[in-house]
């Protein structure tokens, strides 16, 4: 059963696209810690990130790095966070998370909430500086 990343690939479920290439997409995640709390992942559906090929798992690394460079520039804050937990979606992506301390990657804090608008323009704010 493909998982629910790979249904956004596929198109099959609507996402905050941020950028996209033949191998890698990077979205908004819906359920975010801070605002431009994005989600880099491979096009193809492995489960664990460590099962990448070296090629992937590099590309994957490259990214995720210009998307980052991206979110420091739009949205306020000391740096951009990574971490990778690949416990609750079977399928290899990163989380990056604008910080401003190191309690902002506390999964177990409440999510915040944004309108469909915000996430919107949150996406595109974020995807005219990768475009730059």
């Amino acid at each position: 059963m493909a998982s629910v990343f790979t249904k956004i690939v596929q198109g099959e479920i609507p996402c905050y696209k941020i950028a996209e290439d033949e191998n890698f997409l990077a979205f908004l995640d819906i359920n975010p810690l801070k605002e431009g709390h994005t989600l880099v992942i491979p096009k193809k559906e492995i489960d664990y990130i460590f099962d990448l090929d070296d090629a992937l798992l590099a590309g994957l690394w490259n990214f995720a790095k210009t998307v980052a460079k991206a979110i420091e520039k739009v949205i306020p804050c000391e740096r951009i966070g990574v971490t990778v937990i690949g416990l609750e979606v079977p399928h290899a992506h990163i989380h990056l998370i604008p910080l401003q301390g190191l309690f902002d990657m506390d999964f177990s804090k409440p999510k915040l909430k944004f309108t469909p608008e915000n996430f919107q323009e949150t996406a595109a704010k974020i995807k005219q500086e990768i475009i730059k």
